[in-house]
């Protein structure tokens, strides 16, 4: 049950977080490219990679922090995050090919899948 709950508190934090930046990139001149979204999922990716290490490797923060942070921050504030993590995985176990399948793989079939939802809504 404690799981849960660190889930949820870590979750709304990535939540809030994701909002402030969006909103503090409004300020920025107007662009085609999405500001917002692309410096989420980049701090997202660096951070969680930066945690990942501090948890599993270095023991530096209680494992229970992966709950707050890793699933429950960092999966409210970008699930990129986890797909880098996963891609990293992949390629430190010498898994390349399999690495760059998942990676083309995930980007084509997610933004088509988007795109697909968009088109049978409308």
């Amino acid at each position: 049950m404690l799981q849960y709950l660190l889930i949820a508190l870590g979750g709304a934090s990535g939540a809030l977080s994701r909002y402030g930046i969006g909103r503090l990139c409004q300020v920025l001149p107007a662009s085609q490219w999405p500001v917002a979204t692309f410096a989420v999922n980049v701090l997202g990716s660096a951070a969680i990679g930066v945690v990942y290490v501090l948890i599993t490797e270095r023991s530096t923060l209680h494992s229970d922090w992966r709950y707050v942070l890793m699933v429950g921050f960092f999966g409210a504030f970008t699930t990129f995050s986890t797909f880098s993590l996963e891609s990293v995985a992949l390629l430190e176990a010498g898994k390349s090919l399999l690495a760059l399948a998942y990676m083309l793989t995930t980007v084509t079939t997610c933004v088509l899948a988007c795109w697909l939802g968009i088109i049978a809504t409308r």
